[in-house]
């Protein structure tokens, strides 16, 4: 090989070099763009996975049936609020015997509710020129009556004036003497001054709007139904004043006794309030209620209007309370100083049942259906125990709940890598090992509850009201409506009729001063005279 073709060789081998340098370089940016597509897909596939699932989950919340909100389960899998989780599937022959028992129940519970009602005696009888026996012509005589039926009576609501006076007397002698000599019979003082409202009527516009949820330009066209043009504007007069001057000292008492309680529930809805100063009228306020425990010995329900959901409103609400505040594992009641948080297992539980997709088949083998029936479990020692003191049920919750509790959420730890970041089931795993020290705080009192049912239940009937009247219309009537909601649930928590309550408060309060504690404490429900009266 001569040198000419020695040098073009070298030449051909250095492009060759060059080529797969250049091919080399080209391979690894083709590598690395393939790993960055692929990255990407899988990023956007679970997007998808993700968003697909938020999507199921809304339909449920918007398209299901309020007594099963998650229609991807089967019958007889767990559905999102079944109470029938805490219990055990009764065998079909129970069943059939369970709801005989039912109905027999239910029987006897009208008969007792007709029973208490006041009874008016209809007899039929035969007119004298009939009661002649049509066989041989003799009179007949009356030998008893047997019941027949027994019918339940409407009578529609009427309007009355009352026209009050006030009787003047004189006494002559002192007249003659030159002494004062004229007196008047004492008179109760009105509700509302300068106003044609009762007690009765303010109690039936409240109980109207707060319990039966009737919004007022309804109660105004009942009213003129009725004979009488009453403006809804005169009825939220009616309300705000009221609930400002003889429902307020009694909210505020009954905050005062909470306070000294060492336990209570908390939750908080939002509500859209109308004319508040330097707010969009779109901008969410917020509902709180706090209540004491099932087993405190006098139920108090106090609802708490807020322009915000910020962690300083359960700060200043609770100021002074010391004990264990039972919630849904919101943030802000973790800013609280000297309480104990307890968090609440039905709200854990819901996150495990928004988190299963539609469509899913074997519910039971997914993380969720798996850790909703480890919590299944609680639930269910948690309904055998629940007639147990105190003390013995904190004994059968160390015994028993305490093992599967730490089981489950060394579970959840488990499983948080099996599950996609950021899917509904890798978000129930997070709050379950994030809230676990809360979660877990029940198992060590008796007087815990596992839930913040309720409380949830309170504010659900407020939320009840509020679809049905929308909004507030100022900040006076949604403090108004704050006031009115306390004392009417905790007037229902203590057995009492909400009509007949407010009633006797607007009858004698206005007599009393409500300076005086005393005068307040006197109108509290759970008093005798007040449980004789009001029921």
């Amino acid at each position: 090989m001569n040198s000419e073709q020695l040098l073009e060789l070298t030449a051909q081998i250095s492009t060759l070099n060059s080529m797969l340098v250049s091919l080399q370089k080209d391979s690894e940016k083709m590598c690395k763009e393939n790993e960055r597509l692929r990255e990407e897909y899988e990023s956007l596939k679970n997007d998808y996975k993700n968003l697909k699932e938020e999507n199921d989950y809304l339909k449920r919340k918007l398209f299901g049936r309020s007594s099963e909100k998650s229609a991807v389960l089967n019958v007889g899998q767990l559905s999102l609020f079944d109470e029938a989780e805490m219990e055990c599937d009764p065998e079909l022959k129970e069943e059939i015997t369970y709801q005989r028992a039912k109905r027999k129940r239910q029987k006897e519970d009208i008969k007792a509710k007709l029973d208490q009602l006041p009874q008016i005696d209809i007899n039929y009888t035969l007119e004298d020129e009939h009661q002649i026996c049509p066989s041989c012509g003799s009179r007949l005589k009356k030998v008893g009556k047997k019941l027949i039926r027994r019918e339940l009576n409407y009578i529609p609501a009427k309007l009355e004036v009352h026209n009050i006076y006030q009787t003047t007397y004189e006494c002559r002698t002192c007249k003659k003497g030159n002494k004062p000599y004229m007196y008047n019979a004492p008179i109760d003082a009105p509700v509302i001054p300068h106003s044609y409202a009762t007690s009765e009527s303010v109690a039936q516009v409240m109980v109207d709007k707060y319990v039966n949820c009737m919004p007022l330009y309804r109660q105004e066209q009942e009213w003129k139904r009725l004979g009488f043009q009453l403006s809804r504007a005169t009825m939220a007069n009616w309300i705000i004043i009221a609930s400002n001057e003889w429902l307020t000292p009694i909210k505020e008492r009954m905050h005062e006794l909470l306070l000294e309680e060492n336990y209570t529930h908390a939750d908080e809805s939002p509500v859209q309030v109308l004319n508040e100063t330097g707010r969009k009228n779109t901008t969410k306020s917020y509902m709180w209620v706090y209540a004491t425990i099932k087993e405190s010995k006098h139920p108090i329900r106090i609802f708490d209007y807020t322009p915000t959901r910020a962690g300083y409103n359960p700060k200043r609400f609770l100021n002074g309370f010391k004990g264990y505040v039972i919630t849904d594992g919101y943030q802000a009641y973790e800013t609280l100083d000297s309480v104990v948080n307890v968090f609440c297992w039905a709200h854990a539980r819901r996150k495990f049942s928004e988190a299963i997709i539609s469509g899913t088949k074997n519910v039971d083998e997914t993380i969720a259906g798996k850790a909703l029936n480890k919590i299944k479990e609680l639930f269910v020692i948690e309904r055998e125990i629940e007639t147990l003191k105190p003390e013995e049920k904190r004994e059968m919750r160390q015994k028993r709940a305490k093992p599967l509790v730490e089981e489950f959420f060394s579970w959840c730890d488990k499983n948080q890598k099996a599950v996609l970041t950021g899917s509904k089931t890798y978000k129930a795993l997070q709050y379950a090992l994030k809230h676990r020290e809360g979660l877990s705080e029940y198992l060590e009192d008796g007087l815990l509850p596992m839930t913040n049912s309720l409380d949830e239940r309170t504010i659900r009937l407020f939320a009840v009201g509020r679809k049905n009247w929308l909004f507030s219309t100022s900040t006076e009537g949604a403090q108004a409506s704050a006031t009115v909601y306390s004392i009417i649930q905790t007037a229902k928590a203590n057995g009492l009729d909400p009509y007949k309550y407010l009633t006797y408060i607007f009858k004698y309060l206005p007599g009393h001063d409500i300076k005086e504690q005393a005068n307040v404490d006197h109108f509290l429900p759970w008093n005798k005279h007040i449980q004789e009266e009001c029921k």
